[in-house]
């Protein structure tokens, strides 16, 4: 898994082995929280197989933020990068392989690679990506409606439709199960 990101990185092989034995392997089952609303965030996760999501509570209610898949690194980055209380929870929806690696082992290798351009560069793209899926996903609240939204879904990311459950994508277009039920109706009468 982790020489799949080997081909980014222009780095010797001596060095390559010695960032990755930091990385650990783990097997978790679906619905397993690997960090909770309110902790500090001391892992980065890199996925292997399956897929999680980021969520936060609002006054009781499960209010799903983002997605990720394979090879995705996940992580709360305000929490993990200031030492301060995550805003959100990280939860497996299905069995997932995850790598993961401690804060001050991630910190180090950062340390080391902000000196090659070349992994600088790939390191801020993967940061600016994540804020552009938030700025994305922040603007359809305000610029589309539920239904656009799940259209703009169905389109651009069909993958989340195919492999998560309906009340997770439902929670993530600020919308209930119950009104995405009826949205998928209505878009299988206009097509009949």
């Amino acid at each position: 898994m982790l020489e799949k990101f080997r081909a980014n990185f222009p780095l010797s092989q001596e060095k390559w082995d010695d960032y990755i034995r930091h990385f650990n392997r783990i097997q978790v089952p679906a619905r397993t929280i690997l960090l909770r609303e309110g902790d500090i965030s001391r892992k980065a996760y890199l996925i292997e197989k399956g897929c999680l999501r980021v969520w936060f509570d609002k006054k009781g209610e499960d209010i799903t933020f983002q997605f990720f898949f394979e090879n995705s690194t996940v992580s709360s980055i305000e929490s993990f990068k200031k030492n301060i209380p995550s805003p959100v929870s990280i939860e497996t929806i299905e069995p997932c392989t995850l790598w993961w690696i401690d804060k001050p082992d991630l910190d180090k290798i950062l340390e080391e690679v902000n000196e090659i351009p070349e992994m600088r560069n790939q390191l801020l793209d993967t940061l600016f990506e994540r804020t552009l899926n938030y700025m994305e996903h922040c603007f359809s609240f305000i610029r589309d409606t539920p239904q656009e939204r799940y259209l703009n879904l169905l389109t651009q990311r069909p993958y989340i439709v195919q492999r998560v459950p309906q009340h997770y994508i439902a929670s993530y277009l600020g919308i209930s199960s119950v009104h995405l039920s009826r949205i998928k109706a209505k878009l299988v009468r206009q097509k009949a």
